[in-house]
């Protein structure tokens, strides 16, 4: 996911893609310690997104309120 992808997405989008990628990672985490993870790098890809989302749900919260 790009960060100008992230950019056009409206505020509840986003909080809906931030509560997908959450439980996302909680299911990777789980196949993780479970052994059955194929893909360990889909972990860190979902943890920069989950960074994204926040990040833009910030600054246009932060705009919002100037």
């Amino acid at each position: 996911m790009k960060a100008s992808e992230v950019r056009d997405m409206t505020n509840d989008e986003l909080k809906d893609k931030l509560l997908q990628l959450r439980k996302e990672q909680f299911n990777l985490r789980f196949q993780k310690a479970s052994g059955q993870l194929e893909k360990t790098t889909r972990i860190g890809e979902v943890r920069r997104d989950i960074a994204r989302v926040k990040t833009i749900l910030g600054e246009k919260s932060q705009a919002n309120a100037s």
